[in-house]
């Protein structure tokens, strides 16, 4: 097979830190408050930016809570843990290995005594029925490593005792959350708006807040995670005083994103430019003999971290070391045609490929990458 004509302006398919907006440079930074204080009146009132336009974008209820956070969307998550859980069990999903992390944390970290795992293989999601809003529940939105997602929040309990705490890194920008469902939402930067890493975002609703002013957790907490003084919260992280120093740069072109995220309209804009991603490959796999979806339900499939399978009989006849070395060597014949960079599955994924399909990615560049697939797997499929 010859090498397809047309490459892709961007390549970057990464799914984190995931490609940059269409036009950006570093010109997009050249206004940052360098060599001045986040403490001082426009250093704090970028970031104040950050959180109201973070804030409108999203559509957050007017009582809950926006803070950014130390060491991104991980940072967030593991704040958020080691600070609400152990006041009652905890029901904790897991389906790639992110969930898988989380199951770590509250497992064998935080050494919890009530504890129920819910899992399920890359490609399905637990069965949903099985969680118990008695309880606290830890779950991913979007399992980036494994392209499944939940497919709405229909499954989350209106009148729950615990609080729903939704790891949405991958999620927040390009899927329609339903706040009022949610009681911690974390995310980063570095995801669907294309941000640069180490600052995580955290959101809080009123019972989540409630939990944190009337349970105090056994163990020690680090400055890092504080989030009370003296039985309340400490409502100025909520205002833009940050817990520790963070990057006036990175603050910069959060802004910038946020900014051109306005500009394509909103989140409906960001979620539509996602799903015309999301729609191309699809269109590409039901055309494709030798490839499909790693998630088995096509409600659950999503629409940024879009990871493929290969279905050809000869390679279903290898073993996994054999097909890890074929994916392998396909993401590395897109690496060296400089048509998708860092496209390769997660380690602990089954072998595939990873694309991502985020709001900063033009649907252009999906449809060029296309057929340079074909191409590839050409390439690797034995004479």
């Amino acid at each position: 097979m010859n090498k397809p004509n047309r490459k892709p302006n961007n390549p970057r398919f990464c799914s984190g830190p995931c490609a940059k907006r269409p036009g950006w440079s570093l010109d997009a930074l050249s206004d940052t408050l360098v060599g001045r204080s986040h403490r001082s009146k426009p250093g704090k009132a970028r970031i104040e930016q950050v959180l109201d336009k973070s804030r409108a974008i999203l559509g957050l209820p007017a009582d809950y809570r926006i803070a950014i956070v130390p060491a991104s969307d991980t940072g967030a998550v593991e704040l958020a843990l080691w600070s609400v859980l152990g006041a009652r069990g905890v029901d904790v999903l897991a389906w790639e290995s992110f969930g898988e992390g989380w199951v770590t944390d509250i497992v064998k970290q935080l050494k919890l005594p009530d504890v129920r795992v819910l899992r399920a293989d890359y490609g399905h999601l637990p069965d949903l029925a099985q969680v118990s809003w008695d309880r606290d529940v830890v779950f991913t939105w979007n399992g980036t490593t494994s392209g499944v997602r939940v497919p709405n929040g229909d499954w989350i309990a209106d009148d729950r005792r615990g609080l729903a705490i939704a790891d949405a890194t991958s999620a927040v920008f390009a899927m329609d959350l339903p706040w009022h469902k949610l009681d911690i939402v974390t995310w980063s930067w570095q995801k669907v708006l294309g941000g640069e890493g180490a600052h995580g975002m955290l959101v809080l609703s009123p019972r989540a807040v409630a939990r944190l002013e009337s349970y105090a957790p056994p163990w020690p907490m680090p400055k890092l995670f504080r989030l009370t003084k003296d039985g309340k919260l400490q409502e100025g992280i909520f205002q833009g005083e940050t817990i520790n120093t963070p990057s006036m740069l990175c603050v910069e072109d959060a802004l910038d994103g946020l900014k051109w995220a306005e500009r394509v309209g909103g989140l409906p804009g960001l979620m539509a430019r996602s799903e015309a991603n999301l729609a191309a490959i699809e269109g590409w796999v039901a055309r494709t003999p030798w490839a499909e979806f790693l998630a088995a339900d096509p409600a659950t499939r999503s629409n940024t971290s879009v990871c493929l399978i290969f279905t050809a009989d000869w390679y279903r006849a290898l073993d996994l070391a054999g097909q890890t070395a074929v994916a392998k060597r396909m993401a590395a014949l897109l690496d060296a045609e400089n048509v998708a960079l860092d496209a390769a599955f997660y380690r602990d994924a089954p072998p595939g490929l990873r694309i991502w399909c985020g709001a900063t990615v033009e649907t252009s560049d999906v449809e060029a990458l296309l057929p340079w697939l074909d191409w590839a797997f050409a390439q690797v499929t034995p004479t």
